[in-house]
């Protein structure tokens, strides 16, 4: 009863927030999504610092241009980091293009299909031109990064000007200005973003933008920044939809500090994860898996460069007799250390550290670092010398590891990002309106992750077919070779018009 009733009044306090008249309450909100977030800043922290320094998108105090590497003794884990975004970047979105299909739905008539494929392909083509020229591979491959480092990544896609060259515009968020909140179907959809702006970057983003008190006007040396909150959550007054509100952060609870206010078809922000768990938010990387044995590693590269300085230069002793001052000496090729007669001089002492122990430790806790982030394991799968059996057997093992996390992928990025950029192009007049209910319309992925099931199935049917080959001419007389071909071209996603086409039943029946 209590649990119905609090549910009670975030539906209407929602209600409120959605009809703009009250922003305490939204606030409200935006503080204990912060709140929620708090424990998990510091994990972000360790986790950039050892595996990704040069962005560190936890720390919300980081110069732009300062040392961040004063703590990495080990390049291991950045190294990995890297290679296992790069891999996601060319199996799930390559820059080649080529990861996306539309496809008539199940509800298309037979008759309408041929035309209705035709205008998919087309606006395919179009959608993957603005890809292509916008900003699109480096900022996903940023996103990637922060994915793989912190589990969770944020992506924003919004019109851009009439100068550019693609009406999209992407930008990679960090992880330190943004704060979530999770519907109960498992959406992450609900978005805070902290923001501090003069107020001629307000106008500019927010044109219309009201509110603003006299001692917020530029000043010429030193112009003022505005820490505000851009709101972008889930209408309720309406099934679909979202409401943008941007309000100060510092205003107190009695006063209606709203700037902007407008409605969004589309959510402009993407935020995925790498996997959940159950009852949290925010997502969990790889490099959290690996973080002990990451910061270990580090550890011990560094306690090795220091036993590495003590085998150069060599710790001595020497007695006190009066003539040998230490001090004044100088352990430099050609020096001559003077010393008493009958007095033992310097005396080297031995170093207590084994190398040859510290690199079987080190190399165990790089092998796991690596195995962690997949890095021995999402490699060429076409490498020289590997035979076709080797090459399906990678793949397979490729689909197996990234199976989970492609599929949360794809609920998370790959349909929300689509979604998004058709929207944009239809607000431009480019395409007509592509509803992606999987009735009219059906979204097909079609990265090389996603075709690694498909090409696993046709080099068993290959195999299959070799071995009934070798049976002699009556057992291959069995196999239907023309379907099997055209079967052979879908799974290996060759394009229709390099094969013959196909006769009617009709015709086929007569011959």
């Amino acid at each position: 009863m209590a649990k119905s009733q609090k549910l009670g009044e975030m539906a209407e306090d929602e209600d409120k927030i959605s009809s703009g008249a009250d922003v305490a309450q939204l606030r409200a909100r935006f503080q204990k999504a912060m709140e929620r977030r708090r424990n998990w800043i510091t994990h972000w922290q360790d986790c950039y610092e050892f595996a990704l320094p040069q962005r560190n998108a936890a720390a919300s105090n980081q110069t732009n241009g300062g040392k961040r590497l004063d703590r990495v003794f080990d390049a291991t884990a950045s190294d990995a980091v890297e290679q296992l975004a790069a891999s996601l970047m060319a199996e799930i979105t390559p820059p080649g293009g080529g990861w996306f299909e539309l496809e008539p739905g199940g509800n298309v008539a037979n008759a309408d299909r041929q035309a209705l494929t035709e205008q998919l392909g087309r606006a395919v083509r179009i959608l993957q031109g603005h890809f292509d020229r916008s900003n699109f591979a480096v900022e996903m491959h940023q996103a990637f990064l922060d994915l793989v480092t912190a589990g969770t990544a944020c992506l924003r896609l919004e019109k851009a000007d009439l100068h550019s060259p693609s009406a999209l515009r992407f930008t990679a968020v960090p992880l330190r200005d943004l704060a979530f909140e999770e519907r109960s179907d498992g959406k992450m959809d609900a978005v805070f973003r902290k923001l501090a702006l003069t107020r001629a970057e307000i106008l500019a983003t927010w044109p219309g933008a009201k509110g603003f008190a006299d001692d917020d006007r530029d000043d010429k040396d030193a112009p003022k920044r505005i820490t505000v909150i851009e709101a972008v959550l889930p209408a309720t007054d309406r099934k679909t939809g979202y409401e943008l509100c941007v309000f100060r952060e510092d205003g107190d609870a009695n006063t209606n500090d709203l700037i902007y206010r407008d409605r969004f078809d589309v959510s402009p922000y993407i935020a995925f994860r790498w996997m959940k768990a159950p009852g949290e938010i925010y997502g969990r990387s790889p490099v959290m898996k690996a973080l002990p044995d990451i910061k270990t590693a580090n550890k011990v590269v560094e306690l090795v460069l220091k036993n590495a300085s003590i085998a150069v230069t060599g710790i001595w002793q020497a007695d006190d007799d009066g003539v040998l001052n230490p001090a004044t000496i100088r352990l430099v090729p050609g020096s001559i250390i003077p010393k008493a007669v009958g007095s033992a001089g310097l005396k080297p002492l031995e170093a207590p550290g084994r190398f040859d122990v510290s690199d079987l430790v080190l190399s165990d806790l790089r092998d796991r670092i690596r195995r962690c982030l997949l890095a021995d394991r999402l490699g060429q799968t076409d490498q020289p010398g590997m035979t076709a059996t080797e090459v399906l057997e990678r793949a397979s093992e490729n689909a197996r590891l990234l199976g989970a996390t492609y599929g949360r992928l794809q609920a998370e990025l790959l349909y929300p990002l689509i979604r998004r950029a058709l929207y944009i192009l239809t607000q431009t007049g480019e395409l007509p309106d592509i509803p992606l209910d999987g009735d009219v319309v059906v979204l097909r992925h079609a990265a090389p992750l996603a075709q690694l099931p498909k090409r696993v199935q046709a080099g068993q049917a290959l195999d299959w077919l070799s071995r009934i080959a070798a049976l002699g001419p009556e057992a291959l007389a069995e196999v239907d070779l023309p379907v099997m071909v055209r079967w052979l071209a879908d799974q290996f996603g060759v394009p229709d018009h390099l094969l013959r086409p196909s006769l009617p039943p009709e015709i086929t029946e007569a011959v």
